[in-house]
């Protein structure tokens, strides 16, 4: 490179902004890492000083949409809870079931008299927001109620969970509580392993660090706690604007001046899909409701308010963090590919310094996520290990050994690449980052295929579970862009909770 070159205006120039691409990718392994350095403050930095023992009178709302294969095991766990069960009344919705969802509630409610009720609604299918109003509509019109449980009919509630979120309603400043959702299959098979290890990440780590930072995302829409009064000041009801009804009440909540508490010692276990199609239709719903929120609240992020945390620049971070996570990605690739073609020496400092902190992040983030869940750790440690991908692993192991895959180990065969494929390599290391994605896509479309029971588990453990998540929300911007019908689509339980 000649010194000419270097002091080209247009040569700096574009080298600036491919560093500046690198960096963008560069900002979501950061806030993960600093995410997970603020969760061991969560021993010190949490609620429990000002919980106590406090056992209101809950309402538990159960929304319900052809749910009879699951209701029956639901109810029961509840009944069992260890509530004085004359505190605790259950409301199914019935969201104009066709099959034997109405029999077994009106089962249970003559096997717990004045615990159940059934609720049913004649015209169905509005979306789960639609059938929880009628049920807090129904709640509200009486004076019994002090606090509202909102969960779904396929969780299971272990026996002190509802206890120890009912605690932290003790202090008045307090307006929603959220507990763990575990993933719970008795029957567990590769994709809910990886789902398990995700909730432990995104759940039992990364909400004990917003305990922390003092601003929470999201209530879990399956184990969400609100006192009378926080229900009242955000309106008396669920928002059914959008597809994210859950994370809206969550702003809600903390804009209007109470603050919300993750619990998670409150465990409550959930049957989640085996399959990539029912995944991706789950998440895509979640990720297009993300969407709305983002733009919804567009005036909160990045201004710092005494009120709430959610305008901190940290919780911007984290939120754009995972919201943007797929462009970041893109434009880390093309940053890295650019700056090989003008300086590939360069080009491969950039690269490693890139992807030594992600694996150093990734090792660390995934040694608290264990600890955090020993049980989810001990049953998931393949997926555990391998949740990045195998090749990102192998990418990883480029970044701390430089030449190891491309020229140390082929030698020892008495192997000498040739520089065309040594190109060919190092431009596949530095677009992988974005090539996971399209190989998660593919899993996908193989999964229904005749060899896709063999091929799907390998291809997500060979790309990785992280860039199937990334290429849901790609799908869910190409849905937006494109104004694709919102749809609120259930996705189908068959009561495989253990």
């Amino acid at each position: 490179m000649t010194a000419a070159s270097w002091g080209s205006t247009g040569y700096m120039t574009l080298l600036v902004v491919l560093l500046v691409f690198v960096a963008v990718g560069v900002v979501p392994i950061l806030a993960t890492a600093y995410q997970f350095l603020a969760i061991p403050f969560h021993s010190v930095i949490n609620h429990y000083k000002k919980a106590a023992p406090y056992l209101p009178r809950v309402a538990v709302i159960v929304p319900a949409w052809n749910e009879g294969a699951v209701l029956a095991a639901s109810i029961d766990r509840l009944m069992r809870l260890e509530y004085p069960r004359s505190r605790l009344r259950v409301y199914v919705v019935d969201d104009a079931s066709t099959d034997d969802t109405p029999e077994v509630v009106l089962g249970k409610a003559a096997q717990y008299p004045g615990s159940v009720f059934h609720l049913r609604r004649d015209k169905g299918g509005e979306g789960k927001a639609h059938t929880l109003n009628h049920g807090i509509r129904v709640v509200l019109a009486e004076e019994w109620m002090q606090a509202l449980l909102i969960m779904d009919a396929d969780v299971i509630y272990l026996p002190d969970s509802l206890r120890r979120m009912t605690s932290h309603l003790a202090d008045p400043e307090i307006g929603a509580v959220t507990a763990y959702i575990a993933e719970g299959s008795a029957d567990k098979n590769y994709l809910t392993r990886f789902i398990g290890m995700e909730y432990v990440l995104s759940q039992a780590a990364a909400r004990r660090a917003q305990n922390v930072l003092g601003a929470l995302a999201c209530l879990a829409g399956g184990a969400q706690l609100h006192s009378r009064e926080n229900l009242l000041a955000i309106g008396g009801e669920i928002d059914t604007s959008s597809l994210a009804e859950d994370t809206v009440t969550t702003f809600k909540t903390q804009l209007a001046g109470r603050r919300v508490v993750f619990e998670p010692h409150a465990v409550v276990l959930s049957e989640e899909p085996q399959m990539i199609a029912a995944l991706w239709k789950q998440r895509l719903r979640w990720a297009r409701g993300n969407v709305y929120v983002t733009w919804r609240y567009r005036k909160v992020w990045f201004r710092p308010t005494r009120k709430h945390n959610l305008g901190s620049f940290s919780f911007g971070i984290f939120w754009f963090s995972i919201f943007l996570l797929p462009v970041a990605m893109i434009l880390s690739s093309t940053g890295l590919i650019g700056l090989y073609f003008m300086h590939s020496a360069f080009a491969a400092i950039v690269f490693r310094a890139t992807w030594a902190a992600a694996a150093c992040t990734y090792v660390y983030s995934i040694s608290i996520a264990v600890q955090l869940d020993g049980r989810t750790g001990r049953r998931s440690w393949r997926e555990a290990v391998l949740f990045p991908g195998f090749i990102s692993i192998l990418i990883m192991v480029t970044a701390f050994f430089p030449g190891l895959l491309e020229q140390r180990i082929p030698a020892l065969f008495g192997l000498k690449p040739s520089p065309v494929a040594m190109a060919v390599w190092t431009l596949f290391v530095y677009s992988w980052i974005s090539l996971s994605m399209v190989g998660a896509w593919v899993a996908k479309r193989v999964e229904v295929t005749r060899a896709g029971r063999f091929l799907t588990p390998l291809l997500i453990y060979l790309v990785g579970y992280g860039p199937l998540l990334c290429a849901v929300t790609v799908d869910s911007y190409i849905k937006e862009f494109r104004h694709a019908e919102s749809v609120w689509d259930k996705t189908e339980k068959i009561g495989r909770v253990s």
